[in-house]
């Protein structure tokens, strides 16, 4: 369905160039999910709008349905834009506008009659679960509300292709899970192809079929969330995997001390992945080293044999029992930062 075929893009800022994208290929298929992830300037955004032509490239195609995008002629092109939809971080209502009539602007601008717009606008208000909101202002709203409203007004041409950016991450963990939610329900009932772009790998886990890894320009890996899970080759891959300090329980911090001093066991971030379970770390400090210990905190999630993840450990042995277990986290690469004693 969409072919984004050897795509670069170069910006100019006081006589300097930063490239942006540099010969990005993706193909998409008709009906899927798929986010695009990587970190701040690395490229998300400018490929996201290249897909509609809000950005031109400088080079390559963008092929949808058959049409060659970057060939179409402005008026065709302003025509073929109609049927792709984009949802933006920052909502973009129209404060002075109600939520019927936001989601109503597109239905206007493409000169329906207002019985047509009426019918359109509360079957979307039913699809995001807003009825009885459909004549406040936005001020009224929740940051939730106002994206429900601007992801109805994104449906109202009824698009084939959803665009995404960064749409969730403005939003509270709780509040972004509804919202990613709706975006799956309207995937499955709509049949609408949907591309999101995202630096937070809990919505990639949450709501992707297939996953884009682009890093400095460069499209570093694509594949089902699985395959880029297993991939061992790309640190970025990893970073998003384990992306994050662990927080100490705050009693435990306010007794933390930078130091090792008598009486104070290390608290120790351990990182568990394909290579090592969270079950063979334990078996490793506790049958191997003999060591006393107290799991303080998990944050681990298993994609089918494989665990990915870090562990929040207090090492409670003899201090130098408790060096040999991170010493030997050392020599077989297990990633390890000791967060202080306490």
């Amino acid at each position: 369905m969409i072919d984004i075929q050897n795509i670069s893009k170069t910006f100019y800022r006081k006589k300097q160039s930063f490239k942006a994208l540099d010969d990005v290929s993706l193909s998409i298929e008709q009906g899927d999910i798929v986010g695009i992830i990587g970190f701040s300037g690395a490229g998300k955004s400018t490929l996201i709008r290249t897909v509609n032509l809000l950005e031109r490239p400088y080079s390559g195609k963008i092929i949808i349905n058959g049409e060659d995008f970057t060939a179409l002629p402005p008026k065709k092109l302003a025509r073929e834009r109609k049927k792709i939809g984009m949802i933006f971080q920052h909502f973009n209502l129209l404060s002075s506008r109600t939520v019927f009539e936001n989601i109503a602007l597109p239905l206007e601008l493409d000169s329906q009659s207002k019985t047509e717009i009426a019918l359109k606008v509360n079957d979307l208000l039913k699809i995001v679960g807003l009825e009885d909101k459909a004549a406040e202002y936005p001020k009224s709203l929740s940051g939730g509300q106002k994206q429900r409203v601007a992801i109805a007004r994104a449906l109202a041409n009824d698009p084939y292709l959803l665009l995404c950016d960064e749409a969730t991450s403005a939003l509270d963990p709780a509040t972004t899970q509804s919202i990613l939610q709706l975006l799956r329900d309207i995937n499955r009932r709509l049949g609408i192809t949907i591309l999101l772009i995202t630096h937070e790998m809990e919505v990639i886990r949450s709501v992707c079929n297939h996953v884009a890894v682009i890093d400095k320009g460069k499209l570093v890996a694509k594949g089902t969330l699985s395959e880029i899970i297993s991939d061992k080759e790309h640190p970025i891959i990893r970073q998003f995997l384990n992306a994050g300090v662990m927080n100490i329980p705050q009693e435990l911090n306010k007794k933390l001390q930078k130091s090792p001093q008598a009486g104070l066991f290390p608290l120790v971030e351990v990182e568990v992945n394909e290579e090592i379970s969270v079950e063979e770390l334990l078996s490793i400090v506790y049958d191997k080293y003999k060591i006393p210990y107290k799991l303080l905190k998990a944050d681990v999630e298993y994609y089918g044999d494989s665990n990915f993840g870090k562990l929040l450990l207090q090492l409670q042995g003899e201090e130098e029992e408790n060096q040999q277990a991170i010493y030997y986290f050392n020599q077989h690469k297990i990633q390890n930062t000791v967060r202080g004693y306490a």
